[in-house]
């Protein structure tokens, strides 16, 4: 079975962060969920709920963003992908600097240094010069930097169609069939 790492960082957005599980749990994909403080924070404000709750989607299992050995943050566990949705400046700071202070970084340094599929989901306006020059370091290095920045081309008629915008760019890196949105067929400008 697929496995994946989603991390939830402090950054607002945790919206696409829940709908990535639900769509990686309905997919039958095994998930490492890992919350940083202020990713909890977030959850609640933005959602109403708590990581232990977003845990209980059929193949989610929590781990300690404090445990640094815990299992995705081994380079010998077999993980196929590794995503931080939404991903703070912070966080993306500290992948880019090589900071393994908690299992956030800790994991996405795991996907560097394993050659795995590393996406990061930032959800920053405006962005600093750092931020994105870190992102330009990220992408050098092979990491998909997918801002949450979803199109309205496919004339989105709720936040729910914004949002699955998003993670329908996110499960296509990830090489996920799914039905989240229309795909452009190059017939839609007549």
């Amino acid at each position: 079975m697929p496995e994946a790492v989603v991390a939830i960082t402090g950054a607002s957005g945790a919206l696409y962060a829940e709908r990535l599980l639900r769509a990686l749990s309905d997919s039958e994909w095994e998930v490492l969920l890992i919350v940083s403080r202020e990713g909890a924070i977030n959850l609640d404000l933005e959602l109403g709920i708590t990581p232990t709750q977003l845990a209980e989607l059929p193949g989610v299992s929590l781990e300690d963003n404090d445990n640094l050995a815990a299992r995705s943050a081994s380079g010998s566990a077999k993980i196929d992908h590794y995503v931080v949705c939404p991903a703070s400046g912070t966080t993306i700071g500290k992948i880019a600097a090589g900071i393994s202070d908690n299992l956030v970084p800790s994991s996405a340094l795991v996907a560097l240094k394993e050659r795995r599929p590393l996406i990061v989901v930032p959800r920053e306006a405006p962005f600093a010069t750092v931020h994105l020059e870190n992102m330009t370091k990220l992408s050098n290095w092979g990491v998909v930097v997918l801002p949450a920045s979803p199109g309205f081309y496919h004339n989105p008629k709720s936040v729910d169609d914004l949002v699955d915008f998003v993670v329908a760019r996110i499960l296509d890196q990830m090489g996920i069939e799914h039905s989240l949105g229309q795909r452009w067929t190059g017939e839609e400008v007549q």
